[in-house]
């Protein structure tokens, strides 16, 4: 397709450069033979305008506008042979090339507006009613600087016909370079030959112009170069180009152009006193470039809410991301003193997964009608994503930034429970603030960010970010994205501290206890990430990996005769996942682990966070064969009745008791009755945090079932448990269990 298109191009516009001269010097016999090779040639044209129309769709309305106008050429150039083979009609056979260019203008200027342009709904009409306005304009013009020409003595279509041919020329050039754009042309060669197409053609208008209507031999070559040159864009493959937006700015620009020199020409032809074709070009552009103006108002106000939705969140009508960092950045610059504060809705996962996502929604809706008030004039509130808000609050007349006021209207704002669908939800934040002055955009994010998660981690609600204490933890959220590749890239590992069946010594199980491998900070322990995990959403990731370890430990060890429970702790985003017991189910076939060598630990405050939920998801665990037991059990304020309600096998005496056990007697009446209490319930117990023989002597007697504590060993890798357990044997690192027992 390329070399026969290239073919019948040089062909044609060898041909036509050669009748050229003929018909230039007026032989009759050479114009109907050029008009049938121009004819030839504007319907390779429309071909292969039509073929890359159909073969390049992204372009299809670009090449299937122009092919119309080669079409428009075609008709033109057929007509004109007619004409020039009747004797009758000779005289009018420049008639149809003359308006050929004009009549064709329409889907010329149309195509190319749609060139790397993207698609907008007002563009095409409205620009080429601005291309038309100035082609009308130019012609205007030109009538004004040529009134005392020789070539005004010549029919007046004729002379109408070039000056417009002349006018079109221009505007398309212009147009070609404009909205193709200057930016793609070094990219896409086809830009390059497009222009040049149009610029031979004006060079050929223009020379006749120039020769007040005197024919010129070359200026016949001109229009089969020109189709030659659109024929060979037409062909080329498409370079990759980014699509370019509506600058409304050009039109305007554009309109503003073609008014004043219309106005000009008005004012000249009523100084004067006549009117003529000058005068009625120069209203009919006026008129036109006013229309344009009307439309382009539109669409700078339907750019005005384009803008406004872009700096909107969606969800609250609260300022988003985008225009919170935008009034900082103007606050930044104008030297204004002001505070930044993000806030983080405490535990809104839970509500999210409890409650579902539509009721999350509600809540963050009515969270930001409930801080609208609480802010001051000029200040800012907005959504950047999630659960997390942003308050920008400028200095008060003093110029005095009150940081802390700030934190604690917010907060007085959440104390009272927010009504989602019928039911009271009470929602806790913590707030992070910082002051202008200490940096940019990006530094002031930095540490009110920093702020706020040591408000989270010490649970006071609101912090003020202070260098000396917040500025090792400014470095968390790059920890988070460190976080999430340790998940896939091995760097999470298991330590496990084994329990000890307190009667006999004999080593039952081991809680598997996770470390971050970090590659630069070394060793990390779970409170130096877990709760970033939890806060960031990655807790659900973390925890399946922590229970493909252990399962597949469990099972490792199982195969070489090692016969021991493994325990591993979940989350309260854990126990609101309704899918867990299917995977874990999925872990323990693949291991080929007997279901009852799993344990997995809960706390009683997240039992309680969404009992009904939580009972549903410890119910269908179970149900797996596995154990559930309760960690850090006597630390909560809620209810017993879910030891009666919920399927658990064990409770873990936290290590706040045995710390105490020996020296604080009503410590240990606690002990005694929550061990014979868990004894009547057919629960054992686990005493964690044994760190002495007399602790252990004390359980003992107590009736408690197995201890955990550094007194039999620290949390150890699986290969030094190993050795451990080779060391010890059956006894729990102790010689004298008889005598402990002792009774």
């Amino acid at each position: 397709m390329l070399q026969l298109g290239l073919l019948l191009c040089a062909a044609a516009t060898v041909a036509t450069a050669l009748l050229g001269p003929a018909v230039a010097a007026g032989s009759d016999g050479a114009a109907p033979g050029r008009f049938a090779i121009v004819l030839a040639l504007h319907a390779t044209l429309v071909g292969l305008l039509v073929w890359r129309a159909r073969t390049l769709p992204q372009e299809r309305v670009v090449w299937t506008r122009i092919a119309l106008a080669g079409l428009v050429f075609a008709a033109a150039a057929l007509a004109a042979g007619v004409l020039a083979v009747i004797p009758a009609t000779q005289s009018l056979t420049a008639v149809p090339m003359a308006w050929a260019p004009v009549v064709a203008f329409p889907f010329i200027h149309s195509g190319l507006v749609r060139w790397n342009r993207y698609t907008t709904g007002l563009a095409d009409p409205s620009d080429v009613v601005n291309g038309a306005s100035g082609t009308v304009a130019a012609v205007a013009v030109l009538n004004v600087l040529l009134s005392d020409s020789a070539l005004t003595a010549g029919p007046w279509w004729e002379v109408q016909a070039l000056l417009a041919q002349v006018a079109v020329d221009v505007v398309l050039v212009g147009t070609a370079l404009s909205v193709v754009g200057l930016g793609a042309m070094g990219r896409d060669p086809r830009s390059w030959l497009v222009v040049a197409a149009f610029a031979v053609s004006a060079v050929g208008d223009v020379a006749r112009l120039l020769a007040e209507g005197v024919p010129v031999a070359w200026a016949a070559t001109a229009e089969p170069v020109s189709a030659a040159l659109l024929c060979l864009a037409a062909i080329l493959r498409p370079a990759r180009t980014t699509p370019q937006p509506t600058d409304p700015t050009a039109p305007t620009v554009g309109s503003f152009v073609v008014i004043t020199a219309s106005t000009g020409v008005l004012v000249a032809a009523a100084v004067s006193g006549t009117v003529g074709p000058a005068t009625w070009c120069a209203a009919l552009a006026a008129l036109g470039a006013s229309v344009r103006l009307l439309v382009n108002v539109r669409e700078l106000a339907q750019l005005a809410v384009t803008r406004k939705e872009a700096l909107t969140d969606e969800l609250t009508g609260l300022a988003n991301r985008r225009a919170v960092l935008h009034r900082v950045e103007q606050l930044c610059a104008e030297g204004v003193p002001f505070t930044l504060a993000l806030l983080d809705l405490d535990r809104f996962k839970e509500v999210n997964d409890g409650l579902g996502h539509a009721a999350g929604d509600d809540l963050l809706r009515l969270v930001a009608d409930r801080l609208t008030p609480a802010l001051h004039t000029g200040d800012v509130l907005g959504r950047l994503g999630g659960d997390e808000f942003a308050v920008v609050a400028v200095a008060d007349r003093a110029g005095t930034v009150h940081a802390e006021d700030l934190g604690h209207r917010v907060l007085d704002r959440l104390q009272r429970p927010f009504l989602i669908r019928g039911m009271s939800v009470h929602v806790a934040a913590s707030i992070g603030l910082t002051c202008s002055g200490s940096g940019g955009r990006s530094q002031l994010l930095r540490q009110a960010d920093a702020a706020m998660y040591a408000a989270k981690r010490a649970g006071t609600g609101l912090a003020v970010y202070d260098p000396s204490r917040h500025a090792d933890s400014s470095g968390h959220l790059a920890l988070v994205e460190e976080l999430r590749a340790a998940l896939t890239t091995g760097q999470l590992v298991l330590h496990h501290q084994p329990q000890v069946d307190v009667r006999t010594g004999r080593t039952l199980g081991a809680e598997a206890l996770v470390r971050w491998a970090h590659p630069v900070r070394g060793l990390l322990g779970p409170a130096q990430f877990l709760p970033l995990a939890e806060a960031h959403g990655l807790m659900g990731a973390l925890t399946d990996e922590v229970l493909r370890q252990a399962v597949a430990q469990a099972a490792d060890w199982r195969r070489r005769g090692l016969d021991l429970r493994i325990s591993v702790n979940l989350s309260a985003s854990n126990l609101l996942d309704t899918d867990l017991p299917h995977r874990v189910a999925g872990l323990l076939a693949d291991a080929g682990l007997p279901a009852e060598s799993l344990v997995l630990e809960v706390t009683e405050t997240v039992l309680m966070g969404d009992a009904e939920r939580s009972l549903a998801v410890v119910t269908a665990l179970t149900a797996l064969g596995l154990t559930v037991s309760i960690d850090d059990f006597g630390t909560g304020y809620s209810s017993l009745s879910y030891l009666r309600d919920l399927p658990v096998a064990e409770l873990k005496l936290d290590r706040s008791f045995t710390a105490d056990l020996l020296e604080e007697p009503r410590t240990e009446a606690i002990v005694a009755s929550t061990i014979d209490l868990a004894h009547r319930l057919g629960l054992r117990v686990v005493a964690e945090g044994v760190e002495h023989d007399a602790t252990l002597a004390r359980l003992a007697r107590l009736g408690c079932d197995e201890s955990q504590g550094y007194l039999h060993s620290a949390p150890l890798p699986a290969d030094r448990l190993a050795d451990w357990l080779d060391r010890v044997g059956t006894a729990p690192g102790l010689v004298r269990t008889p005598e402990l027992l002792g009774s």
